[in-house]
């Protein structure tokens, strides 16, 4: 998760645009919950529901009813991934340092596994069937059995690592926030293959894969980098607002989605023909910095609150009281 504050000012609400632009996504709901920070967002098909990490516990949005709820506490929650079906979902514990699987039912805890310092993002590979947990702090990738709820090894990778994607073939590409660059790693040789320098990317957080086009998408501070997956080359950087955490990816529409919390936009990327295009910028709200799709609807969900003055100068701006919500952007 990438950690940002801009003065008092640049924290005021942004409401959604009433109308749609040229893609047609606009803010068309808005769903609220407990107060607390939060970071990655995921949609939860199995359940019809939508998890947040929130503050000391995961967040669980009923998508049918809107009802929210909450399981799995713990401390500094950073992934909240189903696994195994949907039925167990697998929570990153920076608190800890532990990945928890959690019953998707009953949100009694399964499983608990020990990971390397800071455990963040998590990723699913089919190849191999293991969960990657990236240890923000430890610089490894661990390999995580999830039906065994067993390490089975880990990655040294160096950094400090955010999102990953994985190609369907057995690899996985890591963005490295500290060193601007994305590692691409074989998983089954448990080794880095090859490191990919970013140009024009400052903290590269979000990661996603077009498999059409075997494309790397890299969601930095204020821009995007477009990457061929193959070779690591820098094809296209777009200007996509600042202070992005997340980057969603739709392959049925081939449209990729950048959340930029500074700016309080979410970017709207065309592929098409190994080219992106930025066809939108949707007004969000500033702090909607990580997001989430549906692919079964389309629907995009940017966890946000609104802020107030910091408690001494020059420190962090204070979420305001029961300003939490999640956004909803569709069509």
């Amino acid at each position: 998760m990438r950690s940002w504050f801009v003065g008092l000012a640049g924290w005021a609400l942004i409401a959604g645009a009433a109308s749609a632009g040229p893609s047609g996504y606009r803010v068309i709901d808005r769903i609220a919950g407990p107060d607390g920070g939060w970071d990655y967002v995921r949609v939860d098909a199995a359940h019809n529901r939508v998890l947040v990490t929130h503050g000391g516990s995961v967040m669980a949005i009923d998508l049918a009813t809107k009802a929210v709820s909450s399981f799995a506490p713990g401390q500094r929650l950073h992934d909240a991934m189903p696994v195994n079906g949907g039925g167990e979902v697998l929570v990153t514990n920076g608190g800890s340092n532990t990945a928890v699987f959690v019953d998707a039912k009953t949100g009694a805890t399964v499983a608990t596994v020990a990971t390397g310092k800071g455990p963040d993002a998590a990723a699913f590979d089919g190849k191999t069937g293991l969960v990657l947990v990236m240890d923000h702090a430890g610089g490894e990738v661990t390999l995580i059995d999830p039906k065994a709820h067993r390490v089975v090894g880990t990655i040294a990778v160096g950094g400090e690592m955010e999102a990953a994607a994985v190609d369907g073939a057995g690899h996985a590409f890591v963005n490295v926030e500290d060193k601007n660059e994305i590692a691409a790693v074989d998983i089954a040789a448990r080794k880095v293959l090859a490191r990919y320098p970013l140009a024009g990317c400052d903290g590269p957080t979000g990661l996603a894969y077009d498999a059409a086009d075997k494309l790397l998408m890299a969601a930095c501070d204020g821009a995007t980098d477009v990457v061929d997956a193959r070779t690591g080359k820098v094809l296209q950087t777009l200007a996509t607002g600042k202070g992005a955490d997340g980057i969603a990816y739709d392959p049925r529409q081939r449209l990729a989605f950048v959340s930029a919390g500074r700016a309080g936009t979410m970017a709207v990327i065309a592929l098409a023909g190994g080219k992106a295009r930025l066809v939108d910028t949707v007004p969000t709200q500033v702090g909607a910095r990580t997001i989430g799709l549906d692919e079964r609807t389309g629907h995009l969900y940017l966890p946000t609150a609104k802020y107030g003055a910091p408690p001494i100068p020059g420190g962090r701006p204070t979420i305001e009281p029961g300003s939490f919500q999640v956004l909803v952007v569709g069509k």
